[in-house]
């Protein structure tokens, strides 16, 4: 699995576990980052960018997801697809150096080993649809 993936899936936990909590996603990684031993991963960096970033801007986030999934609202979104779809859409607006077609794409690939058989198609169709036009 390749680093940014490991990164991912490492911030869909967090997030995911901060989700079902209702805790603060950083304080959650907070204390995920205790948990883990030394040597820390490399790609440990990225995650803690992406838990920060969709902390941080999560209420924008949120508003995004939710005006282009129709007919869904985000409570209505299993768990994994909500996180998911919020990492992604972190990387859609806030961090210039993921193209969005990988952006997607890594979702997409999580969905599909981690969620429902529906959330791969689900995912890419809202996905496709703000990458194409909440990001111009």
């Amino acid at each position: 699995m390749p680093a940014r993936r490991k990164a991912r899936k490492r911030a869909l936990d967090v997030l995911y576990e901060a989700d079902l909590r209702d805790r603060p996603p950083v304080e959650v990684l907070a204390s995920y980052l205790d948990r883990i031993e030394r040597p820390r991963p490399e790609h440990l960096g990225y995650t803690v960018s992406l838990v920060e970033g969709v902390a941080a801007h999560l209420s924008r986030i949120d508003e995004v997801i939710a005006s282009y999934t129709e007919g869904w609202t985000l409570d209505r979104m299993p768990v994994v697809d909500r996180n998911l779809a919020r990492i992604a859409v972190y990387e859609l607006l806030y961090v210039d150096e993921i193209d969005d077609a990988v952006a997607i794409t890594e979702a997409v690939e999580l969905a599909r080993q981690m969620s429902t058989d529906d959330s791969p198609r689900f995912l890419n169709g809202v996905l496709g649809r703000i990458a194409e036009y909440a990001t111009r």
